[in-house]
């Protein structure tokens, strides 16, 4: 047996405002949807050759305390992603700087409270690899 992709799935009480978000942030399209009675359960969305579910949480628990896992995505300009992320109703976090290991890095949150590493990989445009 071996695994041949993997995704994450988020899950928010406001299934429409998060696809909406990740739409504006990050330029995402949906690839696919599933629901019933016209109300969606879960969307697939595209960014680049990535995928990311999100599906509708019902649960009726208050959400846990901390964070339980994160998100990562590298992009070609982390500064320009963040200033996007934000207008589109995201949260700061950490605001972008270059890290110790050549990486350029902001830390934020999106309207349902996941959080989102935004990254550039050492040796992209403007991002000076490591050199230790």
């Amino acid at each position: 047996m071996a695994v041949r992709s993997l995704f994450p799935i988020l899950l928010t009480r406001d299934l429409p405002a998060l696809v909406r978000f990740y739409e504006g942030a990050l330029d995402a399209t949906v690839a696919y949807r599933f629901g019933d009675g016209g109300v969606d359960e879960y969307v697939s969305l595209q960014l680049g050759e990535m995928s990311l579910g999100i599906g509708h949480d019902i649960d009726a628990l208050p959400p846990s305390v901390g964070d339980r896992a994160a998100l990562w995505f590298y992009v070609d300009d982390v500064d320009a992603t963040y200033a996007a992320w934000l207008a589109a109703g995201g949260r700061a976090e950490q605001p972008p700087a270059d890290m110790p290991w050549g990486e350029r890095v902001a830390q934020v949150r999106d309207p349902s409270g996941n959080l989102v590493n935004l990254g550039a990989e050492a040796g992209a445009a403007g991002v000076a690899p490591d050199e230790t």
